[in-house]
């Protein structure tokens, strides 16, 4: 019987197009202690760097309408850490291949946490976070140009033979020029929407709430955006899009698939309500059947003839 729910991304076949994203689901055990999340698509795994990051300074968490903003900083443990520990750990309670996200403030460092995170055989794919300062750029992130964007991807390519999703900012007012050059330094897919930049601040005194000052912001209330983005892009390139921002229903995903995206990733709904992933796979035949849609991944189509 076919899965009406099933995609393929970039070779790797998924039972639907659910993704924990990264920052958002740990590296998965937490949320295995409360359901099976063999069920998910597969899931982002906690942001990695090549040394350990104890992150930004508290607050690093505040309210906004619609959702929230974050400053943690990459807190991680370091990439030997996330080989010699979560990752064999990871295996036993996640059967499928998982998405290792990696940032840096390198290009050394990228390669170096790339190359590591390679050779790890449930390992999938790699999701490249480039919305990093690049410290040998006065602290430009690398998501701010076609070129270094491009660089990053290059640079990874050399070392690794597993896919490469690149993770783009939506900060950028070129976003979809940056997206081509990724494509054309071979990048084999794309993931957007990450954060945008937001601050709020503190009614008593008038100062920033985060200690950071700013933060990135997410949930429901950047839907909009991230649909309008993930259109964009999905109508400039030729490989996947992973589309990111504010989604916390079935009806959110395939909205977000009408725009383009080959599969999807949820972020802020986990924070909320553990069981979201779980729920929107559970609800998504019923919403396929409300708007006649067969299987999901004939919506992909759509970007083509749209």
């Amino acid at each position: 019987m076919t899965n009406r729910l099933a995609v393929n991304l970039c070779g790797i076949d998924l039972d639907n197009p659910i993704i924990g994203a990264s920052g958002t689901f740990g590296f998965g055990a937490e949320f295995a202690r409360l359901w099976d999340i063999n069920q998910l698509g597969t899931f982002s795994f906690k942001g990695t760097t090549a040394q350990p990051r104890s992150g930004n300074a508290q607050p690093r968490v505040a309210d906004a309408p619609g959702g929230m903003l974050n400053a943690i900083g990459l807190a991680n443990p370091g990439v030997e850490a996330v080989i010699s520990h979560e990752i064999p750990q990871m295996r036993s309670y996640f059967h499928k291949p998982v998405m290792a996200n990696i940032a840096g403030f390198s290009l050394s460092e990228y390669v170096q946490v790339a190359s590591a995170m390679d050779a790890q055989e449930n390992v999938g794919w790699l999701e490249v976070n480039i919305s990093c300062p690049n410290v040998h750029d006065d602290g430009k992130t690398f998501a701010d140009s076609p070129k270094s964007a491009a660089q990053v991807c290059q640079a990874i390519k050399e070392v690794t033979t597993k896919p490469i999703i690149m993770k783009l900012s939506p900060n950028s007012a070129i976003v979809t020029d940056i997206a081509q050059a990724c494509q054309e330094s071979g990048a084999d897919a794309l993931s957007l929407i990450n954060t945008f930049v937001g601050m709020r601040l503190n009614l008593h005194n008038g100062k920033p709430i985060l200690a950071n000052r700013t933060g990135g912001v997410s949930g429901p209330g950047v839907f909009p955006m991230a649909i309008r983005m993930v259109w964009d892009v999905t109508h400039a390139v030729d490989i996947p899009v992973i589309g990111i921002g504010g989604i916390s229903s079935a009806r959110d995903v395939i909205e977000m698939m009408y725009a383009g995206a080959t599969a999807v990733q949820v972020g802020t709904a986990n924070l909320v309500n553990p069981y979201a992933c779980l729920e929107i796979i559970e609800q998504l035949p019923a919403e396929m059947d409300r708007y006649g849609i067969k299987t999901l991944a004939s919506l992909s189509q759509h970007r083509k003839d749209s």
